[in-house]
């Protein structure tokens, strides 16, 4: 693109970004990209990475006092946050130079500062130059939500939580979604009394209610407290440094850390869009086409900062699709249906396609078949906790419509099982499949 400084300008060097720009390069194109903080993204850095090697730590909880009916003198276990802390973060930064390194050889620029849009082919960097490009993508994500209530200033976000000096005692934990379920699990396990606090009477709306409600009824079980209808009505710091958080309809509860967990917003404050006519939504999500063009020709924009589906597989393809279609001369469009998502709690949930909710709305007649069972595990563990795994079908054609699952490893068990639900496999399939025994997976070809 003559005339341009540069064919591609990206901001945001996260998922979707940096996808974008090494498929672009790799098209040919002159890509440079700009992040203000650290090349990643909030998957690498802050996000799904070091929540899961935190995830992977917390079981060690469970699993060495499990080792002792297996067998194993494991003695008197002791965790120590800051080794675990800082393994992560080391991890955390040799991916960061993974992510720059990638950009590298892909020869794309990279500028390590802040860039807002000038208008529809200018960008601004922070220290004040300003720079052109045929294309602009806008990839900046979503960034933590605090509530408006008084003392929220004490509290912390998911950005924060990987960082903390030492474990809280006590933690409160605002909202019902899948980063509150994730990190009351993580930290229950390391020894701090959790309790959540959720403004609903519902955690992680969108599941299917069967397999939340028995996630729910788990973390009691283990001893995580919930507090629901319960919305927040100031937060005052003690003098010992701990918190003392008022809720409506509550007795007020004494915490030593609060977490907030209550939702992501696309970040797309104080970035320019007015300056090329970016239209945004009323949650300030950039509006954008299936081609993820924005109302502006030349601006365009992919992953969480669209507010479509807030997933890293999801903005890595829309990268993708973006570059092909724009510089690789391949026009591809995501295609949303049948998504897989899990929520890595404890015990985890995974699910694909329509809950028995919605099917019944959408369809009506369907039929359900479910696994309810012990995993052989637990029973030689003396743990009663069972796991649950639901098949939703077309009662008429035996379509598989959706499926999903709570117990252990169900986030891996599901990624194969989901291939099945987007090729419409029916009900039939699954039977016909011979199962590998004894596995918790083979209860996906023995429901009834």
């Amino acid at each position: 693109m003559p005339g341009f400084d540069y064919d591609l300008f990206v901001i945001g060097a996260g998922s979707g970004g940096v996808r974008a720009s090494r498929i672009a390069a790799a098209h040919g194109a002159r890509v440079a990209v700009a992040e203000e903080y650290r090349v990643g993204g909030t998957c690498v850095i802050r996000g799904c990475v070091p929540k899961k090697m935190l995830v992977y730590g917390a079981h060690f909880a469970e699993d060495l006092e499990d080792a002792r009916r297996f067998g194993w003198d494991v003695g008197e276990p002791k965790f120590d946050w800051a080794t675990l802390r800082d393994n992560v973060l080391a991890d955390v930064d040799r991916l960061n130079c993974a992510y720059t390194d990638t950009l590298n050889n892909n020869k794309v620029e990279i500028i390590l500062e802040r860039a807002t849009i000038a208008g529809p082919n200018a960008v601004r960097l922070a220290s004040g130059q300003t720079v052109t490009a045929g294309k602009i993508l806008i990839a900046t994500g979503a960034w933590p939500i605090i509530p408006d209530v008084l003392g929220a200033e004490h509290g912390i976000t998911s950005n924060e939580v990987f960082h903390l000096e030492e474990l809280p005692r006590r933690v409160v934990i605002a909202g019902g979604g899948y980063i509150a379920n994730e990190f009351a699990g993580i930290l229950h396990q390391f020894g701090s009394h959790v309790t959540i606090v959720n403004r609903s009477d519902t955690i992680l709306r969108g599941y299917d209610e069967q397999i939340r409600d028995r996630l729910l009824q788990i973390s009691m079980t283990k001893g995580i407290e919930f507090r629901f209808n319960a919305p927040f009505e100031k937060i005052v710091k003690q003098e010992d440094g701990s918190l003392r958080i008022f809720l409506k309809g509550c007795e007020p509860i004494e915490a030593d850390a609060l977490l907030f967990a209550t939702g992501r917003r696309p970040h797309t404050e104080g970035l320019g869009l007015e300056n090329a006519g970016v239209a945004v939504n009323e949650k300030g999500a950039i509006v954008v086409g299936a081609d993820n063009r924005t109302s502006c020709d030349s601006i365009y924009a992919v992953g969480d900062v669209t507010d479509r589906i807030q997933l890293t597989p999801v903005a890595i393809r829309e990268g993708q699709a973006f570059a092909d279609s724009v510089f690789g001369g391949t026009p591809r469009q995501v295609d949303y249906s049948c998504i897989p998502s899990a929520v890595f709690s404890h015990p985890p949930i995974a699910g694909v396609g329509m809950t028995e909710g919605e099917a019944r709305e959408k369809i009506g007649e369907i039929a359900v078949y479910q696994s309810d069972f012990r995993p052989m595990k637990n029973v030689l563990a003396g743990r009663n906790e069972r796991s649950l795994y639901k098949m939703i079908c077309n009662a008429e054609t035996g379509v598989v419509v959706g499926l999903h699952m709570i117990g252990p490893d169900a986030p891996e068990i599901l990624q194969a099982a989901a291939i099945a639900v987007k090729a419409k496999l029916t009900k039939q399939a699954f039977d016909d499949t011979v199962a590998l025994h004894p596995s918790m997976a083979e209860e996906l070809v023995l429901m009834r």
